[in-house]
């Protein structure tokens, strides 16, 4: 007797099929295939948008018979009349040079003002119409987005990385001369740095730039400084000052836990504790002292040194400020007038 031959199930509507009978593709190869697609798109949307607004940056130095090249790094175009921002390091102590873009145009460039505090400088590129980014805020920044840094890696122009934002609210210390700050709400990511990104644009799925790129600190570990309203008061300055002016204190200080009685009364648990007074500054005039614990400055909330570094604007300079403070189980309140901090 001829058993008959057993049935395949892939007709219509049977399971592995697409409903006309045809195999269709296993649900997870075709989801995968659908996610790539999806993240090519963004990072490709990106890129397209912001490569035009990227330059390669060749810095050089006015010598006795001409220009001497210096160094190279990254920039990109922030208005539509050639300001350019890009990170202090780069150009700093370089009287100009020329920005190359990835359509093959170079123009020259001379620095309007550099700001190593915060390691940011802006530029004035010789050229109109240009395309200039659209800058973000980094305050809306979550660990674990997705960012596009593009850049001149060891001088391969308009080079593309994607990674994500690995870690929010790192510290970046940096120096001019004798002066040490700390530049706050620093952006980590893993998305691939290496030396000539400096100054180049770090931004979000949707083109907008959040940060300029500044530093490698390891395989996988770039870092960024933040574009957000600190950032662009200082762009602001230096584009029409060539500099910024800070309001400074004379102290050295870090954050401390409050007492647990001034933390109920303030409704907050950390200040910042004074460990060093300068001789002849405003602090040592005001009669501060070392283990003073402040937690007010000018009427605002103090936590950490990034309060006090954020207050200190340049509309302080020269006027009375009140600074609050615990000392000896009290609260003090005293007068201070900050001077302007001298940059060596």
């Amino acid at each position: 007797m001829t058993k008959p031959h057993p049935q395949l199930l892939t007709g219509p509507g049977w399971p592995g099929t697409n409903g006309d009978g045809h195999p269709s593709e296993p649900a997870d190869e075709r989801t995968h295939e659908e996610a790539l697609d999806a993240y090519s798109r963004v990072v490709t949307s990106v890129a397209e948008r912001l490569i035009p607004s990227v330059a390669s940056l060749r810095v050089t130095r006015r010598v006795r018979g001409g220009r001497r090249p210096e160094g190279s790094g990254s920039g990109f175009v922030i208005t539509t009349d050639g300001f350019g921002l890009t990170s202090s390091h780069v150009v700093q102590g370089m009287d100009g040079g020329s920005a190359t873009f990835a359509n093959g145009s170079e123009h020259a460039f001379e620095i309007v003002g550099t700001d190593p505090l915060s390691d940011l400088a802006v530029l004035r590129i010789d050229a109109r119409d240009l395309v200039p980014t659209e800058l973000g805020d980094a305050r809306g920044l979550r660990v674990g987005q997705l960012v596009v840094a593009i850049g001149n890696p060891m001088g391969f122009g308009g080079s593309v990385t994607a990674g994500v934002v690995s870690a929010l609210g790192r510290a970046l210390p940096v120096r001019s001369g004798s002066h040490m700050r700390v530049v706050e709400n620093v952006i980590q990511t893993d998305a691939a740095l290496n030396p000539g990104n400096s100054g180049g644009a770090l931004a979000t799925g949707s083109g907008r730039v959040v940060g300029v790129n500044t530093a490698v600190a390891g395989v996988g570990l770039g870092l960024a400084v933040p574009i957000d309203d600190v950032t662009r008061r200082i762009v602001g300055a230096l584009m029409r000052d060539g500099r910024v002016r800070r309001a400074y204190l004379g102290i050295a200080g870090g954050s401390r836990p409050l007492p647990p009685r001034v933390a109920a009364e303030l409704g907050r648990d950390q200040g910042v504790e004074i460990v060093q007074v300068v001789p002849e500054s405003p602090a040592a005039a005001a009669g501060l002292h070392p283990e003073d614990l402040v937690v007010s400055l000018a009427g605002e909330t103090v936590s950490d040194v990034g309060d006090i570094q954020r207050i200190m604007v340049d509309e302080l300079i020269g006027g009375r400020v009140d600074i609050e403070l615990f000392r000896d189980g009290r609260m003090l309140t005293l007068p201070i007038v900050p001077i302007e901090l001298a940059t060596d």
